[in-house]
């Protein structure tokens, strides 16, 4: 899995594995690898350098030398010379670079003011650059971290660079995975930043983000009835179905379908005798009525009913997938293994605060709700979050703009289900379930516009491709 870190333990790494080293060899190895990555710019070409205080600027001028021997032309601003990396400035003024007042015209800029040590937040000359970039829009890369954003928290303050590519060093970090920071790290949002390896993985402790990513289809490991003989539907797990209404008949299909999509060896549906009906119908794999199940899914459609709906199915003390209605009749806590599935605007309701300070900062109150129900949420968004108490909570980075499209999370609600169903914990259930929905979503039609549906009937072979390490890149490049 791809791993973030705080940056209080960075700086413990970083000192840690400094001292195992000569002085400045790990500043030596990020200019290195700050320059491999600037390779696009052609000898003669000018870049500009935002030069800061302390290693982060010190870096990019020593990336500047190996940038004057190939050819390349360098500027560099100084936001305060003395304050500037005394021996990085030196070697980079010998090799050619030239000191200007501030930008004039540059098309390509390196923004090097701040690292990761700096407060949120971009004041005088560096707020001035920063409003010159998002002006001008020279094509800018930033080192280590886009300057001003809010580094752990990975939200955004007033003032900010936004950048074109981010190379970062030695692990990511919270606001280039995470958004809405992670908008900063690259314009439209896209890709994620290129790490450069400097060694610091043995240094580091434990992650304070994760990804799942294409290769890790080890984790479908965790079931074991996969590796067993004699396989059948019980064994692999049986899915409850609370959901729907004849109001949103839709819901419960695309739940179903999700369901079955999953892991999980059989589906149950409850219901109205009409809309069981229809299921069954559309379905004839499902079974209608109670009967014993491993976990269910609530809440997708439900409407007035969601109350009664999830009244029922904490009866059977199983896991629960608690998603759409159903949020909005949680218990004070939960005596079952618990995934709550809100989007920005049902966590604000859960928590008593607005939308838009969820959006602001969805890290933080994905967390914050975790904690409150002692139990596992799943924040739906462009980089939804996995947060439970005691995990390392998970970003996912699969998907497609398009996946913005009415049902999906119906049929996430069903396949986490389906996954919970089938042995999964609810933590492990929501991040393998986002990150395969979002698959899919780039399967189902790459670059064009889907249904829920289409996520629904790309879902089997995107599981089988994953299982098998046969899976692409499934990343969110919204080119």
């Amino acid at each position: 899995m791809l791993t973030a870190h705080l940056v209080d333990d960075i700086r413990a790494a970083e000192a840690s594995l400094a001292a195992t080293r000569p002085d400045g060899e790990l500043m030596q190895l990020a200019a290195r690898g700050l320059a491999d990555h600037l390779e696009f710019i052609a000898p003669g070409q000018l870049a500009l350098m935002l030069i800061g205080p302390g290693n982060n600027g010190g870096d990019a001028l020593y990336a500047a030398v190996h940038l004057l021997d190939r050819g390349v032309r360098v500027d560099l601003c100084l936001l305060d010379e003395a304050k500037a990396h005394a021996d990085g400035l030196a070697a980079a003024l010998k090799a050619g670079a030239q000191v200007v007042e501030g930008p004039a015209g540059h098309r390509i800029c390196v923004d090097a003011l701040f690292g990761i040590g700096a407060r949120s937040g971009l004041t005088g000359k560096a707020s001035e650059w920063a409003d010159w970039i998002g002006e001008q829009r020279p094509h800018t890369v930033a080192v280590d971290v886009p300057s001003g954003v809010d580094v752990d928290g990975a939200t955004l303050p007033s003032s900010y660079v936004t950048a074109d590519a981010t190379i970062t060093f030695g692990t990511y970090k919270n606001a280039l995975l995470a958004t809405p920071a992670s908008g900063a790290a690259g314009r439209k949002g896209k890709a994620i930043a290129t790490l450069v390896d400097i060694g610091l993985g043995p240094h580091l402790g434990t992650p304070s983000l994760e990804a799942i990513e294409a290769g890790d289809g080890h984790l479908l490991q965790t079931f074991a009835w996969l590796s067993e003989p004699g396989t059948q539907k019980y064994s692999r797990g049986v899915v409850g179905i609370a959901a729907g209404s004849e109001q949103y008949a839709g819901a419960a299909h695309l739940c179903v379908a999700g369901a079955q999509a999953g892991m999980a060896g059989m589906v149950r549906f409850v219901g109205s005798d009409t809309l069981s009906a229809r299921i069954v119908d559309r379905a004839p794999e499902v079974v209608a009525g109670r009967g014993r199940v491993q976990a269910w899914v609530v809440g997708p459609g439900g409407g007035d009913e969601a109350g009664v709906q999830l009244a029922m199915v904490l009866e059977d003390r199983v896991p629960v997938v608690v998603d759409a209605s159903a949020l909005h009749h949680l218990p004070g806590t939960f005596d079952v293994p618990a995934l709550l599935t809100p989007h920005a605007g049902e966590l604000a309701q859960m928590l008593g605060t607005d939308r838009d300070k969820v959006e602001a900062d969805p890290l933080g109150h994905v967390t914050a709700a975790a904690a409150r129900w002692q139990t596992s949420v799943l924040l739906k968004g462009s980089r939804t979050l996995v947060a439970t108490p005691g995990r390392t909570t998970r970003v996912n980075l699969s998907g497609s703009p398009w996946l913005g499209t009415a049902g999906a999370g119906d049929v996430l609600a069903g396949l986490a289900g389906s996954l919970m169903a089938s042995g999964a914990d609810p933590h492990d259930a929501g991040s393998l379930a986002a990150f395969l929905h979002g698959a899919a979503s780039v399967r189902a039609n790459p670059g064009g516009p889907i249904t829920a549906s289409d996520v629904a009937a790309a879902l089997p072979a995107t599981i089988g491709d994953f299982h098998n390490g046969a899976l692409d890149d499934v990343r969110d490049w919204r080119d």
